[in-house]
Order: structure tokens, then sequence, then C-alpha cells
């Protein structure tokens, strides 16, 4: 039995999603730069997806803007409102995406920022009161927490978080990746300034991303050579993926609510079997986390080591770390943030409205067996 539990990680391509971009692939293939009929009307599909995605998030056509990733998305936005907004502090959580981390280390190292970390729990929650006292402090700053994150599924109020920048003047970078396409999200009225997501997260395309920037929020490229995306991300623009993005989160806003009560039930349905039937185990994070992700963590056994590799053998597939880092057998730095035992063993799973019981009960039947004492 094949058993897909990394969703968080990738999902499959929606067929309506792949039909969508056979389409576009097959009748669009100018250049949307180019001003003949044939540019005009890839132009056209560049906008019409524009404006889908505008819609769902409630946000102006003029506040998103295409990228490769939301890799690259976060890698602009941390690193240009760095250079272009006079930041002089960035406060941020210890349990971002390493796209997040790498690029603040790297504004840190070539410029004079300073970086503060909020101090987490064992549970990879931070204190609100902490925040909002630091904010009192007369520095320009710039405040990045994710929505979601991505490895043991904590939930951050971000509507809070937002209102606290706004009234005292800082930047709010929010990494939504894991939320945009699995829960509404209205951009109007959230005090976020830059956000990013990424299609492959929400049964689109891998390869398309895309980048919320604020209207009021101005700042550069980092991609220069060419005057596509309203000259904030220069490079022929990918058609192909856009459209598929676009209907991609059509789709997924469409079935959002009928997705969401089939994937909180089997979130509960595998946890409670999780804690009943394998002694010692725990899971991971806060109690405010989003539906789509458990994070176990399995207590030190002669077989735990192996359990990542005996559920591959098995045909289950499960992440124990974030997939950027797979293959890395320590615990990530999330796990060290919320101060993880490392004589035990955390694996990530994650749901879909795909995920059925019979695949929960298959998994849960080979991890009792290779997390048995001897």
């Amino acid at each position: 039995m094949n058993v897909y539990l990394d969703y968080a990680s990738t999902t499959p391509i929606h067929p309506e999603v792949i039909t969508y971009m056979s389409e576009i692939m097959k009748d669009h293939y100018g250049n949307p730069s180019s001003i003949h009929r044939l540019g005009r009307e890839a132009r056209t599909v560049i906008e019409k997806a524009r404006r889908t995605m505008a819609q769902i998030l409630n946000c102006s056509i003029g506040e998103i803007f295409f990228t490769s990733s939301a890799t690259e998305a976060h890698n602009t936005l941390l690193k240009r409102s760095v250079q272009d907004l006079g930041i002089e502090r960035i406060i941020y959580l210890p349990l971002e995406h390493h796209c997040g981390l790498h690029s603040i280390q790297e504004i840190v190292k070539t410029s004079t920022v300073q970086p503060v970390p909020l101090k987490v729990g064992s549970d990879g929650m931070f204190s609100m009161q902490e925040l909002e006292v630091m904010l009192k402090e007369n520095k320009k700053t710039l405040v990045s927490i994710m929505h979601v994150n991505n490895e043991i599924g904590n939930l951050y109020p971000i509507e809070v978080i937002g209102k606290l920048c706004k009234q005292a003047g800082a930047v709010f970078h929010a990494d939504t990746v894991q939320s945009i396409g699995k829960m509404p999200l209205d951009f109007a009225s959230l005090d976020v300034d830059l956000a990013a997501g990424s299609a492959h997260k929400f049964y689109g395309p891998k390869g398309i991303g895309f980048m919320y920037i604020h209207e009021d929020t101005q700042i550069n490229p980092m991609i220069y050579g060419g005057a596509q995306e309203r000259n904030m991300r220069a490079g022929t623009e990918n058609i192909i993926g856009i459209a598929g993005m676009a209907k991609a989160l059509e789709v997924a806003d469409r079935d959002q609510k009928k997705r969401a009560e089939i994937i909180a039930a089997r979130q509960a349905y595998f946890e409670e079997k999780v804690l009943q039937e394998i002694t010692g185990t725990w899971i991971n994070g806060s109690d405010s986390r989003a539906s789509h992700i458990t994070s176990v963590s399995f207590p030190a056994s002669p077989h735990v080591d192996m359990l990542m590799f005996n559920l591959d053998i098995a045909g289950i597939a499960a992440s124990s770390a974030s997939a950027c880092s797979s293959g890395i057998e320590a615990d990530s730095h999330v796990l060290q943030a919320i101060q993880h035992p490392d004589n035990r063993k955390s694996i990530r799973f994650s749901y879909s409205h795909l995920t059925t019981l019979e695949e929960l009960d298959y998994t849960i039947s080979i991890l009792k067996k290779h997390t048995q004492a001897t």
C-alpha cells in the first residue's frame, strides 16, 4: 500500500489545473511583453490570473506580483524592505522557514540591522506581551512571523500581530505559504504589509509563486533586467505556471470548506489513535494548530532511529523535518527551538482531503510495528 502523508511539503496538481494549463500551453505561446496579437493574448492570461487571485485574497490587483517561488518572494520582501524602508531591527520567530531565517542571517551579515529573535516555549508559542513591549521601542522595525509553521503546524494570530505592528508603525511580513489555499485569507482586513504563497502547496504547479505587497509599502525589485510585473520582477513571465496557480487557488477557494472539514476529521482521528495505541508519544506544538499538520514525537527505543526508513519501505511518505532539509536526521531548527529531546524521534504527517481512514489505519499499524521496544 502506498500512502502519501507529506502534503505540507507538496501537493499533486489538481486535474482541473492540469486541463487548464494544457490549454494555455497549447494556445498561448506568445511573449507577454510583445505588442502583437499573440503577445497581447498571453498578457491577458496573466492579468486574468492576477484578477482571480486578488479577488480571492481580497486585495488590489496592484498588490499581487508573480515570482518563481515563495522562497524568491520572501528573499525579495525581506532584503528589499531592509534596504528601502530604513529598517533598523528585525523581530522574528526562530521557527520561521529557512528561506526567511537564512535571508535574515544574510541581511545581518551585510548591514547594521539588529536581529531580535522572539523567545518561544516548548509549545512553539511566544509572548504577545513581549512583542508589544519590543514594539514600543523607538526603532524602525520589521516583524517577520509566519501564519502556520510548516513543521509543527502552529497557527499564529497574524490578525493581532498585524494590529500591534500597525499601531507601532512597524512593517509586518507574514509567511502565508502553509495557509493560502487551506483557510480563508482576507488581506483587506489584515494589517499585513508583505506576504507570499507558493502554488504547489495548494494543488498547483511547482516553480511558481507570488508576493503580496501592500499598496502603501514601496520597495524596489531584487531582480533587474526588464519591466515585467510592473517593474517589480524582471524576466519573461511563466504564463503556464501563473495560469495554473490562479486556477488552483480558485478551486481551493471553491472547495475550501468541504476540504477543511475532511482534513480536520482526519487529523483528529489520526492523533487520537497515535496517542492511544503507541505508548509514550506526544504531539509537538501548541493547542492552536492548523488541521493539515501533525508532528508526532516518538519515545526512544532500539528502532526509533530507523522509523523514517521503515515507513518508506512500507510505502508511507512522511517527513522528519521540513522538505528542504530532507535526509538530515538531526533535529531541525524548529525542534531544537522548542527543546525537543534529541533521544526521541519526531515525524511530520500532513494530510489532505484525499487522505483516507484506511491509509491512516495502515500508517498506525506500521508505526506500532516499528516502535515497540525489545
